[in-house]
């Protein structure tokens, strides 16, 4: 995976990770949109392992590290 932190792209070591929910095939909402859904991958990123989470409305979302605000995105 990739994470995109303004113009600097940084590859990164991902793992597939996911929560109890998630493997009973649980949504984390009822619509399953919103601002912080977890997914079920985490990055090392700074020597740390991160979860990934996806900011999704409509039929688009974007997956991030950290808080929206801090522009970490993942690709």
């Amino acid at each position: 995976m990739y994470i995109k932190q303004n113009e600097l792209v940084v590859e990164v070591e991902s793992k597939e990770s996911p929560l109890w929910w998630q493997e009973k095939g649980l949504s984390y909402t009822a619509t399953g949109y919103g601002k912080r859904i977890p997914t079920r991958y985490m990055v090392c990123y700074n020597g740390k392992w991160r979860r990934v989470y996806c900011a999704i409305y409509s039929n688009i979302g974007t997956c991030y590290i950290g808080n929206l605000r801090d522009n970490l995105i993942v690709n």
